[in-house]
């Protein structure tokens, strides 16, 4: 069996058509074929999407002036954790880690980084970039979730997009077939099953009930994985991904958001290549949040990405994107890279930012949530 697409037959002509849940998790985490869990390059120019982390190293700044200030509020505790989900190559927990020991010396010598990845070969790549870290004990690596004790900040960026979703139309729920036909080449094929309880209550809690030949995702998998990530003492939980709220499904707007990516163009066809494409969808935060609050976290109002970095980096004038800079020309390329993160025409308006609390009491608000007046969600 040389192709993910024939072992995702093959499963299907042993089980019978699959959920497409199902197919999106072969898909991407595959043990051996999944995209994420290949050896190629998926970010970057080199790759298929940006993150922020790949844009400059000042999301990972900013965000550490966060962690910072989350650290004082719950007190300055001898020992915090922050625990980040889906960390990719380990560019964000580098920047973090390096900008708080040069900034945060107290904060720093309190922190535990715990990377929480399960792609053997990002793990391979983290194992490079944070070696020293690693061997200092300063960071530590892990390939699925635990519980944290003590105070914790959890971390997720751009991670609950890429949970397998599943469909459903208003003609139930989708189903993965295989067609029958003479081609040597696996073709993928479309049914159709009575949509589950779960997938019912999820629509009207969170979501909308699709339209006519409308398709909508459910976002079962991001509740569970929530519910684990809450599994915390006492601290934050912040989540920053692109996604919407049940007001803005009401309407009208991202009714629909399932995408492929491969090399930086977007499809609509997620049976293209599996396992050479990244599958993914906007992240319901109306769920997230309302998951949050089952789990005993405070969820904050909603914010933009723009909103939360320009809430953090107003105080200092972003000096922590333009200190390492001498020449003019290095502080206008900085100042593009800023741009790309925090305006609409990049990923300012696109990303929203779910910040939650658990056992911190009434604090003045923070620094990335006093800019702005968005609703919750």
């Amino acid at each position: 069996m040389n192709s993910l697409r024939e072992k995702i037959a093959q499963e299907i002509r042993t089980r019978g058509p699959i959920a497409f849940s199902r197919y999106m998790e072969l898909c991407l985490y595959d043990p051996e074929l999944g995209y994420y869990r290949r050896p190629a390059e998926q970010f970057g120019k080199a790759g298929d999407f940006y993150t922020s982390s790949d844009v400059h190293a000042v999301f990972g700044r900013l965000m550490a002036r966060q962690f910072e200030e989350m650290w004082r509020v719950l007190g300055s505790p001898e020992q915090i954790t922050i625990k980040e989900l889906g960390p990719g190559r380990g560019l964000f927990a580098q920047d973090v880690l390096d900008w708080s020991q040069k900034k945060f010396p107290e904060f720093f010598r309190a922190l535990l980084y715990v990377l929480v990845e399960q792609s053997p070969a990002l793990r391979r790549r983290i194992e490079t970039s944070l070696q020293s870290r690693l061997d200092t004990g300063k960071a530590q690596l892990l390939s699925d979730q635990q519980p944290v004790s003590g105070p914790a900040i959890i971390f997720a960026n751009e991670f609950f997009d890429a949970l397998p979703v599943d469909i459903v139309s208003d003609r139930g729920s989708l189903r993965i077939g295989v067609q029958q036909s003479g081609s040597k080449v696996a073709k993928f094929a479309e049914s159709w099953v009575p949509s589950s309880a779960q997938e019912l209550e999820f629509l009207d809690r969170y979501s909308v009930r699709p339209e006519s030949d409308e398709r909508l995702e459910v976002h079962l998998q991001a509740q569970r994985s929530l519910a684990q990530a809450a599994d915390f003492d006492r601290g934050f939980l912040i989540i920053i991904d692109y996604g919407y709220t049940r007001a803005e499904q009401l309407a009208g707007r991202h009714r629909g958001t399932l995408k492929a990516v491969r090399q930086h163009a977007v499809s609509a066809n997620p049976y293209e290549a599996p396992g050479e494409q990244d599958i993914t969808a906007d992240v319901n935060f109306t769920g997230l949040a309302v998951a949050a609050a089952a789990s005993g976290l405070r969820a904050e109002k909603l914010v933009t990405q723009s909103q939360f970095l320009m809430g953090i980096g107003e105080t200092n004038q972003f000096a922590d994107a333009l200190e390492d800079c001498r020449l003019p020309q290095e502080r206008a390329k900085v100042a593009l890279q800023l741009k790309h993160l925090v305006t609409p025409a990049g990923m300012g308006e696109s990303f929203h930012v779910l910040v939650a609390s658990k056992g911190v009491g009434a604090a003045r608000p923070l620094a990335g949530l006093n800019f702005g007046h968005n609703e919750p969600a």
